[in-house]
């Protein structure tokens, strides 16, 4: 199941809201100086600012996420918790997600939080490949973008773990995206998912994962509309590996790239 924390948290910002001034208005008036104030009228006027505040900075600022899958690897880990930056490509009203106010669009290469175009309560993210009018094809596991190849250099041959804790051998390369330089996984015994020329449609984004024959994007379900977007990630700060139990202390302060 999934649960609509920004919808909680505004239900619990108008609730306590309303409460704590229908108490300003009507109730405090009447109550005796030695009456203590009803339970609930104390909770309200004591959550209420801090309810408020948080809603504020998570709504317009900065939001938590946590990593859950390794689609992202090696550049982000499953337990890493990350700061998404919600102003840096447009301030957007909470709840409805409507942009108000346009400040970034965003850029190739950025790592980028949406909402999944066919399951809008669940939270994706990606690597911004194609932009609006890009050509993009995949072929070999190679990127080429408006005709230019995005090369690879390998780096390493590793042993990494899969989302289901079994051990697979990886490839790890630095990509340079068209100027974006960052690492990519690759599994040599798995089959090309070769893609045909697209064209990104206009207010559109075509996203993949840094772990290329490990991510569900947009080779398998399509396009991110620019109304789905979340925010960009931009900081590590604070990492859990759940198979070791353990803080991953190398992994806090990381900025996102």
């Amino acid at each position: 199941m999934n649960f609509n924390f920004e919808l909680i948290l505004f239900y619990a910002v108008i609730i306590s809201g309303v409460v704590a001034l229908f108490d300003i208005l009507f109730l405090a008036k009447k109550r005796k100086p030695s009456k203590k104030m009803p339970v609930i009228v104390d909770y309200a006027r004591s959550f209420f600012p801090v309810l408020l505040l948080v809603f504020l900075l998570r709504s317009f600022l900065f939001e938590p996420f946590r990593i859950p899958s390794g689609s992202l690897k090696p550049t982000l880990d499953v337990g890493d918790l990350i700061l998404v930056n919600k102003f840096d490509y447009g301030i957007r009203l909470p709840v409805i997600h409507k942009k108000i106010f346009a400040i970034h669009e965003p850029k190739r290469g950025d790592i980028m939080i949406f909402r999944n175009p066919y399951h809008p309560e669940v939270d994706f993210i990606k690597r911004v490949i194609g932009l609006p009018g890009d050509h993009i094809r995949y072929v070999n596991k190679t990127l080429y973008i408006n005709g230019q190849k995005a090369s690879q250099q390998f780096v390493q041959a590793k042993t990494d773990r899969d989302d289901s804790g079994m051990n697979v051998d990886v490839i790890e390369k630095q990509e340079d995206l068209l100027g974006v330089k960052h690492a990519i996984y690759q599994m040599q015994d798995h089959p090309n998912d070769d893609q045909k020329e697209i064209v990104v449609p206009k207010g559109m984004y075509f996203m993949m994962g840094d772990n290329r024959d490990g991510s569900a994007d947009s080779r398998y379900w399509g396009f991110v509309p620019d109304e789905n977007i979340v925010g960009k990630a931009t900081l590590i700060w604070m990492s859990w590996d759940g198979y070791k139990h353990n803080i991953r202390w190398n992994r806090i302060g990381k900025s996102i790239i």
